[in-house]
């Protein structure tokens, strides 16, 4: 006779179904692919140029040429995205980032030469003004140095434009301005750019977790010690991302980011069930080098830690991930 309440064991034995290889795939919740990877790069000036970034072990700084040559790898593997970031000279930074949006400017060229090459493979550019400022900060500063929110977003609209222009498929604006993704889309839409895409950061947050992509992009010397708090979130806030994300989506944001991803995964849940829009992620590469850290030292084994905590952004609602194991990754998937 079946046991009534709450206590059914052992007629209701969870284990049954974890028992064989069929079970498991077949009750399988989440799965990872290709699909949801998408590689950030790091590119400079120069002709067959690569620079080790040593506190992101593995990745490398890669000059326009040998970025394509990258780029035909992972279209070859399936990822459908990758997402650029310029390494400025230091004598090309201002205090008005006008190299942001100068047409022949490095992630100008880099979009011209990835989409001549790899057609076929998303290219998603940042948008924002901290690779082209001598302070490092996302914006245009005041005497104080206080970042100002609408002559920053003038600028932010002429470097999306230049992005648009030279055939980017994605701006991702990242620099958490109030009011920034209306003004780009009325501004893409004006020039006819009606197909490209806005990949809002919208739930952006001054996190810790940035320190070794400043040291890529070399802005982290020009912050002195400075942080981003007066534009970035709260740690502390969820409540917050809520209605930054309902904001760039009135505004017109096609997808929206998370960043950082696996301390804020809580957020990624509340934003993919309160809007059930594209949602993305960003594993930051704070979080890369803790991973490499503890793989390399053999404290943890890379290709189980690595899918483990990529399913995890997954299983949060995550439609897709930016992480720097997207190569890696994708050659493990390919391998099936």
């Amino acid at each position: 006779m079946a046991q009534s309440g709450l206590d059914l064991f052992p007629y209701t034995r969870m284990r049954r179904m974890r028992r064989d290889d069929f079970s498991r795939r077949l009750m399988c919740e989440n799965t990872l692919t290709v699909a949801d990877l998408i590689y950030p790069v790091f590119v400079l000036e120069g002709t067959n140029c690569r620079e080790p970034i040593p506190s992101m072990p593995g990745i490398e700084r890669l000059s326009i040429d040998l970025l394509v040559e990258e780029a035909k790898q992972l279209a070859a593997l399936g990822v459908p995205a990758i997402a650029i970031f310029p390494v400025t000279p230091a004598d090309q930074k201002s205090l008005m980032a006008e190299e942001a949006y100068n047409p022949e400017g490095l992630a100008q060229r880099t979009v011209r030469a990835l989409k001549a090459a790899c057609p076929d493979l998303g290219v998603i550019t940042d948008v924002a003004l901290d690779p082209f400022t001598v302070h490092g900060q996302d914006g245009i500063i005041d005497e104080s140095g206080y970042v100002m929110n609408e002559i920053t977003t003038e600028i932010l609209i002429k470097q999306a434009l230049s992005h648009a222009d030279a055939g980017a498929d994605v701006v991702a604006p990242s620099d958490m301005m109030d009011g920034r993704i209306g003004a780009i889309r009325e501004a893409l839409e004006a020039a006819g750019h009606i197909h490209t895409r806005i990949m809002a950061y919208s739930a952006k947050y001054a996190s810790s977790y940035y320190g070794p992509f400043r040291d890529a992009v070399g802005s982290a010397g020009n912050l002195k010690g400075a942080d981003k708090k007066t534009y970035q979130m709260d740690p502390a806030n969820s409540d917050e991302a809520i209605r930054e994300v309902a904001l760039d989506l009135q505004e017109g944001a096609d997808m929206v980011m998370v960043k950082p991803g696996m301390p804020y995964l809580d957020v990624v849940r509340r934003v993919k069930d309160e809007f059930g829009v594209p949602t993305f992620a960003y594993q930051v590469s704070g979080e890369y080098a803790m991973h490499k850290a503890a793989i390399d030292n053999g404290w943890l084994a890379e290709k189980p830690i690595v899918m483990e905590s990529l399913l995890a952004f997954k299983r949060a609602g995550a439609d897709g991930i930016l992480t720097y194991f997207a190569k890696q990754v994708a050659l493990w998937l390919n391998e099936k």
